[in-house]
């Protein structure tokens, strides 16, 4: 049952247990932000701490508090806790390490966690192994290290497993108002789920921000996207691992394609969960989500005096799902009045500057820009150095921003090229007027595809299939197409045999052209045990006494081939079962074109998938050529799925689905029903 978390992130009264220079840090921070609140040291012998008269024990606090930073060594933490939750508290960061993490190094670590959990109960606590939270909303800081944030009215909230990323994204100064700060540690008790529930809550939180090392309880995930979409809160994850192979040794293509970041991909896509792969464009992400909220459309206008910039523009956003519609008609005729004759039209826009300083022409033309089809629009502009230089013509450029949003009705922003020319006091003058303030080119492209995503209506999606692997062991290939054939997949005729001569019977039997496999090897292409197009008896016989094998599988050869595709599914203990349509064939590494999506997928999410491959053209007919059966594929894609849910493994793999005008057939097929 999820804890109340709401006197622990937003306490009027903390306890502070332990002398060391963490907890004196504490209370000094506390100071520095301005809690109002009653700060309440514990320590056993000392009768002051930071600078206030300290308590011996949690027992003699005049009140139960409603946050306690307990920073005292592992064993003393069980002990604190427990007397914290005999006093109805309303919840503890657990500061001390050595707890379940360091399990590998201590044989008692894994213990302490199980009782800590036993002495906390029913009272939330967050970590162990973590640094706390800041709360800039309502002032308080359990916390034992310096930040760089302020209090505010509104903003939103950070969550990270990893305590030093914390603290650096409070350091930022690109104008972003951040209302809360949680580091989640261990999560023995409160997952990092839980906490942005209770954060989302909060009405004064606006979006939310995820930094995860990894996804510990799916249920819950699925349950704070649901939350957020209820709210219309918007959520953006940073999900490190990009680079590990979930799966050193794999005997199927499936294993290495759908990895651990490829089901962590697949989980937050289908959650409507934003997705970034760096901190600076995570932060220019919740920027645009704090100040605009989720983008409408992908369809963006820049504007810049520099053909250069919008050069850079363009190149920024080359290989982004963001899209630059040609102007119109009337756009084009309002732009030439305002820039002249001597300005070439176009989206990206470069004014030039002709009409730098002019703020009714600047205001003209990007009024004239902002379309109201548009999801965002944005001018470069790059501020000089405080120090050295004066920015009084800058102004001129912010009030004509300001007046084409007001007119258009569509969210605008100021890009610098530079994070650097985006000073802080220049952002959170923008933020203050409605304007986006972007720091660099790259990652405000980055923020601003994000941000259109989110825009997009993301209907509630059916709970993810967990189920583990029933059985053991890798069936024949031979075994692998009849299960799946029970489902629906179709599979070339063919028979088994143990000698060749048998084999170049059957083949007859089926008729020729056909292919010959050698039976009880992973993969066949590799170790020459496939040979296709065989001709004649004589043909199937001298190519299975060619093969080192004891049995063998005759079947149709399958001709007329569009493209060749690749169907598995792979279970990943972290994320469920992802399911991925790639490129087929004996390329499929070398190809690397694979999409991933989570088991159940309908049949509309796996044709969308089917199209972002990089030969869906092959599929749609290149160049003139036939096109593919794509019901035929999508019936063989939902069978593969069925037969999971039906029978959990722990991977399938058809490859190569061999793709023609009027069917897709399962050419290979792999079923491991888990390890023997």
């Amino acid at each position: 049952m999820p804890r109340n978390l709401s006197r622990l992130l937003r306490p009027r009264s903390i306890a502070v247990v332990g002398g060391g220079t963490w907890c004196a840090d504490v209370i000094a921070q506390c100071r520095k932000i301005g809690f109002q609140g009653a700060i309440w040291p514990v320590h056993t012998s000392r009768d002051n701490v930071g600078g206030l008269p300290a308590f011996a024990s949690v027992n003699a606090l005049p009140d139960a508090p409603d946050a306690s930073f307990v920073g005292v060594n592992r064993h003393a933490t069980l002990e604190v806790i427990a007397a914290l939750a005999a006093r109805d508290a309303g919840g503890a960061i657990c500061f001390a390490s050595g707890f379940a993490e360091a399990a590998a190094e201590s044989d008692d670590g894994a213990d302490l966690e199980a009782d800590l959990l036993a002495a906390a109960g029913d009272m939330p606590i967050i970590g162990p192994n973590c640094y706390g939270l800041l709360n800039y909303l309502d002032r308080a800081a359990l916390w034992p290290d310096q930040h760089g944030g302020v209090p505010c009215q509104t903003g939103v909230a950070l969550i990270t497993q990893s305590s030093n990323i914390a603290i650096n994204l409070t350091m930022q100064t690109r104008g972003l108002p951040i209302a809360y700060v949680v580091t989640a540690g261990n999560q023995a008790q409160t997952g990092l789920a839980q906490i942005g529930a209770a954060l989302l809550d909060d009405p004064r939180v606006t979006a939310l921000g995820l930094h995860i090392e990894g996804v510990g309880d799916i249920r819950a995930l699925e349950a704070l996207a649901a939350k957020a979409r209820t709210l219309g809160k918007p959520i953006v994850a940073l999900k490190v691992g990009r680079s590990d192979h979930a799966q050193a040794a794999t005997i199927s293509h499936t294993a290495s394609l759908a990895g651990s970041d490829a089901g962590a991909r697949a989980l937050l896509a289908r959650l409507g969960i934003g997705q970034v792969h760096s901190l600076p464009s995570f932060l220019e992400a919740l920027k645009i989500l704090h100040v605009a909220g989720p983008l409408v459309s992908n369809r963006i206008a820049s504007m810049s005096c520099s053909g250069g910039e919008a050069s850079l523009v363009a190149d920024a956003a080359h290989d982004s799902d963001v899209a630059f519609p040609p102007l119109t008609p009337t756009q084009s005729t309002s732009l030439r009045a305002a820039l002249g004759p001597m300005v070439a039209l176009a989206n990206p826009l470069d004014y030039q500057t002709y009409i730098w300083g002019n703020r009714q022409a600047m205001t003209d033309a990007f009024t004239a820009m902002m379309s109201s089809d548009l999801g965002f629009g944005f001018v470069v502009l790059d501020f000089p150095r405080d120090d050295r230089c004066t920015a009084a013509a800058w102004d001129l450029v912010i009030a004509a921003v300001e007046h084409a949003r007001e007119v258009s009705g569509v969210p605008m922003g100021i890009v610098s090229s530079l994070p650097e020319t985006m000073p802080e006091h220049i952002a959170l003058r923008l933020v203050a007027k409605g304007i986006v303030p972007l720091s660099g080119l790259d990652h405000a492209i980055d923020a601003i595809e994000v941000a259109a995503t989110l825009g997009h209506d993301h209907p509630a999606p059916e709970p993810l299939f967990l189920t583990g692997p029933q059985g053991s062991g890798t069936l024949s290939e031979a075994e692998a197409k009849a299960a799946l054939a029970l489902r629906g997949v179709r599979i070339p005729q063919s028979h088994r045999a143990q000698t060749p001569k048998d084999a170049a019977h059957l083949a007859a039997e089926i008729g020729f052209p056909v292919v010959l496999k050698g039976e009880g090897l992973a993969h066949k292409s590799e170790m020459g045990a496939v040979k296709l197009n065989l001709l004649s008896r004589e043909a199937v016989e001298a190519a299975a006494n060619a093969m080192a094998c004891n049995s063998f599988l005759i079947e149709e050869m399958v001709t007329g081939a569009i493209a060749e595709l690749l169907v598995g599914v792979t279970r990943d203990p972290a994320h469920g079962y992802v399911l991925t349509v790639a490129a087929g064939g004996v390329l499929t590494e070398i190809l690397n074109d694979s999409q991933s999506l989570l088991v159940p997928a309908s049949r509309t999410d796996i044709h969308a998938a089917l199209m972002r491959l990089q030969i869906a053209p092959l599929l749609a007919g290149y160049r003139g050529a036939s096109a593919a059966d794509i019901d035929a594929v999508l019936d063989n894609v939902m069978a593969v799925q069925a037969h999971v849910m039906a029978m959990p493994v722990e991977e399938i793999e058809i490859n190569p689905l061999i793709v023609t005008p009027n069917s897709a057939v399962a050419a290979d097929a792999l079923i491991r029903n888990g390890d023997p």
